[in-house]
């Protein structure tokens, strides 16, 4: 690896995009001494290739495909977010459809993460397996996951702690093709600087288990992003109306959801019993279904974002 200095002399203006943690540096109309550390493609390569890594799985379906696309999706959601608070979430529960039909939702979270963009450095990502059947839950093998975006580390140290907990298992298969944890990276990429994930899918586990892990990895320098839809299928009218119930139960937090209340009940229930939560205020900041997306009112989906702070 070799270090080279660069003597910027006329007014100009240069962007350095760090892939990793999708930071912008902007220089301009002065003298600067950068320093740039180079790696030719044969480093580079093989450094990549002694990792392991998640590679998307919905990326092009539930999200644009194309970096510069997704980068300016993700930027106009998180404009056109309205909510105004001046607290920064420690935790957050945030829907996980595709951005056409969520994203606004999970941007009204996610806005107010800005704030605390270059402090938030762990963020623990729970959701409810999909796309297969699971006893209890499932952290990955894998070094970091990938977006278009970039790659996001594993958060290595946490991961060591929380495998040694009762129904806690060591697997890539329940992460592969699940889309409920994956849809959350851009957002976090947008609004954190260098951050690292510990991603937990929950299958068939009891909610006690939940929030012991949850009571494990979350503290006051960390992150919590529980990824959930609420109701399925019903009408708008109806949707409106059981999911304002569900929404009351989390605000009262009262961890006595059913999976037709929310597809991610398991992991809300956990939050919702954790220790940390019981000293927390919870706020609902948005509850809206499909169709109020798109505007089909049959066979709606519910999208609710709640913050904890």
């Amino acid at each position: 690896m070799s270090a080279l200095t660069t003597i910027i002399r006329q007014p100009m203006k240069l962007i350095v995009r760090c892939q990793r943690a999708n930071h912008r540096l902007v220089l301009s109309s002065r003298t600067v001494t950068i320093r740039f550390k180079l790696k030719d493609a044969t480093t580079h390569a093989r450094e990549r290739s002694a990792l392991t890594i998640r590679e998307p799985a919905v990326a092009g379906t539930f999200y644009p495909a194309d970096e510069e696309h997704l980068q300016r999706e993700v930027d106009e959601l998180l404009h056109f977010a309205v909510t105004k608070t001046y607290h920064i979430p420690k935790a957050m529960i945030v829907p996980h459809a595709g951005y056409n039909y969520s994203g606004t939702i999970a941007a009204e979270a996610y806005r107010l993460l800005l704030p605390a963009r270059h402090i938030i450095k762990r963020v623990t990502i729970i959701g409810p397996a999909h796309r297969c059947q699971l006893n209890g839950m499932a952290i990955p093998r894998v070094d970091a996951f990938t977006t278009p975006l970039g790659e996001v580390p594993i958060d290595h140290e946490t991961m060591s702690r929380v495998s040694k907990l009762p129904n806690m298992k060591l697997s890539d298969k329940p992460h592969q093709s699940e889309h409920c944890l994956e849809v959350q990276l851009p957002f976090l990429q947008t609004t954190l600087d260098d951050f690292e994930i510990l991603p937990i899918i929950v299958g068939d586990c009891d909610s006690d288990v939940v929030a012991r892990v949850i009571d494990t990895v979350w503290d006051d320098d960390s992150l919590l992003v529980v990824s959930s839809d609420l109701s399925h299928y019903l009408s708008h009218d109806e949707a409106r109306e059981f999911d304002a119930k569900t929404g009351a139960l989390i605000l009262s937090k009262s961890a006595t959801l059913t999976s037709d209340k929310a597809c991610g009940c398991a992991a809300i229930n956990g939050l919702l019993k954790s220790k940390r939560c019981q000293t927390l205020t919870i706020k609902i900041i948005d509850l809206r279904n499909s169709g109020d997306i798109i505007g089909k009112e049959d066979e709606v989906v519910g999208y609710g974002a709640f913050v904890l702070y």
